[in-house]
């Protein structure tokens, strides 16, 4: 990392967390934002200890099949994992067979897809498993014309498809499917940016075997495939306040980002398709938190070491996530 900084740690402070509890229901739609503020405030009042279990306010969310299905009411999770084995259980289905969410549109849609963040009162959508497809591809050159993403429970999957690539030209391939395997080798549990990274160092001028899986659709929803939203377009996500997943430690109930980090995660995760081929609106939201307070980017990188060190991030790419934090800070995107 920049000036040899990469082998300096900081103690690492202890987050103030929201948990979610165990109590009588209280539906979001009519708590709302008390219930939110009411459990922030509960954990986060300096020298009070939280109020007994029973007593703290409880986040349900209502969720379906986006093929079809009755409503579920989901509760009681922290992490990604957690949440497709909640949705798994409301559905007699496992969790292995859950692709991905989307909140409030049943549609395959790019720009509703639930990553880190839920708001307090949007409405979940999981995609399941389809048919599996088997496609050859020849690397006629050396970009494929796709960026990969993942559910954060160890399936990758196709997010946006560039017009006139290679891929764009097989048209069995749609955004949303799940790729299993590359060339027989099968890549289920790998994170997005090591499937790019396997795309990537194919080698030009040969033909390649992609074993895939595309999402369960009711029949009114087939429809041309899609090549994938914009990168300017969608919120992340749809209220005042959400419920913050994150992959290590417990769920955090957060206002909801700022101008000022909307921007920059936006650009981030711009940069993370540039760099690496992949998006991830929590993987760019977590790099903007780890250098808003940060002074200069060696800081900055110090704080990516120790939050992100499995990704070694280049120099460049850190320098340029600098930048983009900087000019949102000062209002010129």
């Amino acid at each position: 990392m920049p000036l040899g900084l990469r082998g300096k740690k900081k103690n690492k402070t202890k987050e103030v967390s929201s948990k979610l509890v165990e109590s009588e229901e209280v539906d979001n739609r009519t708590a709302g934002s008390s219930t939110a503020k009411d459990a922030a405030n509960a954990n986060g009042a300096a020298g009070l200890p939280p109020p007994p279990v029973s007593l703290r306010p409880k986040l349900v969310f209502h969720t379906q099949l986006a093929h079809g299905s009755p409503t579920g009411r989901i509760e009681g999770f922290t992490n990604v994992k957690e949440l497709y084995a909640k949705i798994a259980e409301a559905f007699q289905i496992t969790p292995e067979e859950i692709l991905f969410c989307t909140l409030n549109t049943h549609k395959i849609d790019m720009d509703k897809l639930l990553g880190g963040q839920i708001g307090l009162e949007d409405f979940i959508f999981a995609h399941i498993k389809g048919s599996k497809k088997e496609v050859e591809v020849l690397k006629s050159d050396d970009a494929l014309g796709l960026t990969i993403t993942d559910n954060g429970a160890g399936i990758a999957f196709i997010k946006r498809i560039k017009d006139d690539s290679i891929i764009d030209k097989v048209k069995v391939i749609s955004v949303g499917d799940h790729i299993e395997s590359i060339n027989g080798k099968n890549i289920v549990g790998s994170r997005h940016y090591e499937v790019a990274k396997m795309l990537k160092e194919l080698e030009k001028g040969q033909t390649f075997t992609l074993k895939l899986i595309e999402p369960l659709k009711a029949f009114e929803m087939i429809e041309p495939r899609s090549r994938g939203g914009k990168a300017s377009e969608g919120k992340i996500s749809s209220g005042r306040e959400t419920l913050r997943l994150r992959s290590k430690g417990p769920a955090t109930v957060e206002e909801m980002p700022t101008a000022f980090e909307e921007k920059a995660i936006k650009k981030v995760d711009d940069l993370l398709e540039s760099y690496m081929g992949i998006r991830d609106i929590e993987l760019a939201a977590t790099m903007v938190e780890a250098g808003r307070d940060k002074k200069n980017p060696d800081e900055f990188a110090v704080a990516l070491d120790e939050a992100l060190g499995d990704f070694a991030f280049p120099d460049e790419f850190v320098f340029d996530v600098w930048g983009a934090i900087g000019d949102a800070k000062q209002g010129r995107f």
